[in-house]
């Protein structure tokens, strides 16, 4: 890297750091668009360039040209300085920069029998990002930074845990903090059947539909749930129809991509193809890590202390979705309360809270790969990380394990033990193996531990 790319990253990194200080754009749009999207290319007494991955992120910038003026102006003391924004394309071709405006129009208060039915805990802030994830929160902060006019209608879909619901109220509760006058208005697709039966039967269904028709922005979650209900069909028809010809966001969430959907009409589906789909994933390990910090962070009185490897082997065995991932939290927390009695959760209580309810390994053979992948997921590791050269404490730990576990089960040789464990020869096993034997002499959490390993490697 250039002086020159120091200096530009330098003077970048230091008007972020000032845009932050002192709250002129909220935190996820800074961290999101400007700092993951945006890079500092020029900069002069005169003018600032600014080049961003993309239109979208070139839109968002732009509208907030006047405070990112003001904020180099401050960093680099020069008080005429100016920002120019483009999009890589434009300024690879040199092209003039299209200036982009947000649309505010005034809008009269909600009526106020009619909630929005927002959940305030669930915010941008608080949902925790990785790559199972991150395309749909980027598409769901630029819907909600700009509704109406970036990704419309936004369809996310994915197994039910995964943050869906979290996505959509989170869309909402950003619009009311930037616009309270704003009309949002948040509904399940069952409520939403309900509420049009309840509306028919009293007469009162042209109102409701009115007050469907101004809204700014809808949020409708589990779609699916308005398959087969021709009524309902038919009026969320209508309804899409009205607020997408009129620049309102709509945001959509199901269980199943739109064309999986059985039970939909055709042309809604195809409604629903002319926005974005994005699709929700389990979180990978390192998301799933985080998401169980900032619950033990928000759940766990200040006194308990967990090790990091319980986190890591919550991690690995209940990741299948945000939920499951809480439920193992608060099971964790229960029986350490109600059993141990402990403020210090360690493997060997976690071992004991979850105790034939981890078995992951359907249809398996005996084999070394079989006992790694085990002995990998009860310490929370990866297969990667026993093989490794690391020496770590934890790791060292497991990999003897392992290795005690291959020589006891599996008639190989030693040699053939420490090729598969990173190429180690045949003396580093027999070592393993007995301080693995001295262990279990002394330590009765350590061979309930090795018995329970053994038991999962060797069930059918």
């Amino acid at each position: 890297m250039s002086k020159l790319d120091l200096y530009l990253n330098d003077v970048w990194g230091k008007v972020l750091d000032y845009i932050k200080q002192n709250e002129q754009i909220e935190k996820v749009i800074v961290d999101t668009y400007y700092k993951q999207y945006t890079k500092l290319v020029d900069l002069n007494d005169s003018k600032a360039t600014l080049v961003t991955d993309n239109e979208i992120s070139r839109q968002i910038i732009s509208g907030m040209v006047d405070i990112l003026n003001e904020s180099f102006r401050f960093i680099t003391k020069e008080d005429n300085i100016i920002c120019e924004i483009f999009t890589e394309l434009e300024y690879k071709n040199i092209a003039v920069k299209q200036s982009s405006t947000y649309n505010n129009k005034p809008i009269t208060n909600l009526d106020s029998d009619f909630d929005n039915n927002l959940n305030l805990e669930f915010t941008f802030d608080n949902f925790i990002v990785g790559s199972s994830n991150r395309e749909c929160h980027t598409a769901s902060l630029s819907s909600a930074y700009s509704p109406g006019n970036n990704y419309n209608p936004l369809f996310i879909y994915g197994n039910s845990g995964l943050g869906k619901t979290h996505l959509l109220h989170s869309i909402g509760n950003f619009v009311m903090k930037r616009d309270p006058s704003k009309k949002v208005y948040y509904t399940s697709g069952s409520d939403f059947v309900e509420k049009i039966v309840s509306h028919i039967q009293s007469n009162s269904i042209d109102l409701f539909k009115r007050q469907l028709y101004e809204m700014d922005v809808l949020l409708m979650d589990d779609i699916q749930f308005l398959a087969g209900k021709e009524k309902s069909h038919e009026i969320f028809f209508h309804l899409f129809n009205e607020l997408i010809n009129n620049k309102r966001q709509i945001c959509i969430t199901s269980d199943k991509h739109p064309n999986e959907i059985k039970g939909l009409e055709d042309r809604l589906i195809s409604r629903f193809s002319s926005g974005l789909s994005v699709g929700l994933d389990s979180p990978e390990f390192e998301t799933a890590v985080a998401i169980l910090r900032m619950k033990v962070e928000n759940q766990i009185p200040e006194q308990v202390v967990i090790d990091d490897d319980v986190i890591a082997y919550l991690a690995t065995n209940f990741s299948k979705d945000v939920r499951s991932l809480e439920g193992s939290i608060r099971r964790l927390l229960f029986y350490s309360i109600q059993f141990s009695e402990k403020d210090h959760i360690d493997m060997n209580i976690a071992i004991e809270t979850f105790k034939g309810q981890v078995d992951y390994y359907p249809n398996k053979e005996l084999s070394i790969t079989l006992i790694k992948k085990v002995v990998a997921d009860y310490y929370g590791l990866t297969k990667l990380q026993l093989v490794s050269k690391s020496r770590t404490a934890n790791i060292a730990k497991a990999r003897q394990v392992a290795m005690y576990l291959s020589r006891k089960l599996m008639d190989v040789s030693l040699v053939k033990i420490g090729e598969e464990f990173g190429k180690r020869d045949h003396s580093t096993v027999i070592n393993a193996c007995n301080k693995v034997e001295e262990n279990l002499k002394k330590d009765l959490f350590y061979q309930k531990a090795i018995q329970d390993m053994e038991a999962i490697i060797t069930s059918k």
